[in-house]
């Protein structure tokens, strides 16, 4: 498998395993069967309305063309805009894309945007539907990050999530449902940032780097401008950090 270099924000370096070609086919056509299905459900249904008196209507009053047309856009439009819908709504995931648990993230750290699924979705038309996928094939297999050409112009990629990932590998940490806070400014930091944090402090801490640590310390003071209590360690400060940032975000 091979993996994706995400620089940060912060200037940290994060990799990730980039989607296999066959995990993003399967997301594909599992997104396709839906709306397949969704075309099935209203055929059937203008069908029934048919052979219910529909077409008695019809021949009784003059059809609009322009109101058929309009019914068909408005039926349709579910089909047509279901990719960027799904992936806006779901943060970079279809539902095929969740149940095959792949993810499209941005490159540079930050996250993706309305702007960025708008730009993968017009992009899908030359990647995917005009010449039937084989321009994304070649583009996802010839780029650095395993990008088709919506990827590229919009600076994301596509990344499982399949990787075993327990507490440790998260910005969760446990606190008690009476747990009292200390830091409150602790809320102008992300879930991006709290990643970054956590990664870090496990990183150094493990190999007794006490000077990320302390640099650690210092840009979480930078950004939450607020300083440690007195005779408080860098460590426990930061462990602090982490459990009153998830005593803030655990039920949002």
């Amino acid at each position: 498998m091979a993996e994706i270099q995400i620089t940060t924000t912060q200037n940290v370096t994060i990799a990730f395993t980039a989607a296999e070609v066959g995990e993003r086919i399967l997301a594909y056509f599992i997104d396709l069967v839906i709306k397949i299905a969704y075309v099935g459900v209203i055929l059937f249904l203008i069908g029934s309305f048919s052979s219910s008196g529909g077409i008695e209507l019809e021949e009784n009053f003059n059809v609009d063309p322009w109101s058929v047309m309009a019914i068909i856009i408005i039926l349709g439009a579910p089909v047509f805009f279901y990719t960027i819908i799904s992936e806006s709504l779901l943060l970079g995931q279809t539902v095929g894309k969740k149940l095959v648990k792949i993810q499209v993230v941005k490159i540079d750290g930050y996250r993706a945007t309305f702007l960025d699924f708008f730009i993968r979705w017009v992009m899908r038309f030359v990647d995917i539907n005009i010449f039937s996928g084989v321009v994304a094939l070649v583009s996802i297999g010839s780029s650095k990050n395993h990008q088709r050409l919506g990827g590229m112009a919009s600076g994301t990629a596509v990344i499982t999530l399949k990787n075993k990932v327990n507490i440790s590998h998260t910005i969760l940490q446990e606190v008690a449902d009476n747990y009292k806070p200390t830091y409150l400014s602790v809320i102008k930091l992300s879930d991006n940032d709290m990643r970054i944090i956590k990664e870090n402090f496990l990183r150094a801490k493990k190999a007794n780097d006490f000077k990320t640590i302390l640099l650690l310390k210092e840009k979480i003071i930078g950004v939450i401008e607020e300083d440690p209590l007195p005779d408080v360690t860098a460590e426990n400060f930061i462990k602090c950090i982490l459990k009153d940032y998830n005593h803030f975000t655990k039920n949002m």
